[in-house]
């Protein structure tokens, strides 16, 4: 994990509660790819005996937030970023701590130009949601905004 990493994560854990209330751990967190894991923790388990679909969903939601940032964070005096849908897809039961990958949809640099361009560019981000062996779990896609200031 870089320092740039850490200080993503710790801003975030401390401006967003649900992060510290989930523990969540923030393993990378790039313009290309950002990296969280959720353990494994009894107390937000389902009734299957895994991560609840809650969790998991805060999950994957924090996973594009931190990827948005790393992308467009030099964007913020000008434009503030907001999720615009959310959907989420339950493919395999999830047991254990349950690792959230996300990617943009376009590059960050069509993003910004159409937000030099005057208008308000929206932008898919796509989580991968996996377990430890590997099997893709959930999958969310997000459609996030850059809403210029003013």
């Amino acid at each position: 994990m870089s320092a740039e990493d850490t200080s993503l994560g710790e801003l975030l854990a401390a401006t967003v509660p649900m992060v510290r209330t989930l523990n969540l751990q923030y393993l990378e967190t790039t313009p290309e790819r950002a990296v969280l894991s959720l353990p494994d923790q009894a107390e937000y388990h389902n009734h299957v005996g895994g991560p609840h679909a809650g969790a998991m969903f805060t999950l994957a939601e924090s996973a594009s937030g931190a990827i948005v940032l790393a992308a467009f964070g030099d964007q913020l005096s000008r434009a503030v970023p907001l999720p615009v849908t959310a959907g989420i897809a339950f493919k395999k039961i999830a047991r254990g701590a349950v690792t959230a990958t996300a990617t943009l949809g376009r590059p960050a640099a069509d993003v910004v130009a159409e937000l030099d361009a005057g208008t308000r560019p929206e932008f898919p981000v796509h989580v991968a949601i996996t377990r430890e062996d590997g099997a893709v779990t959930g999958e969310m896609d997000i459609v996030w905004t850059l809403r210029p200031n003013g």
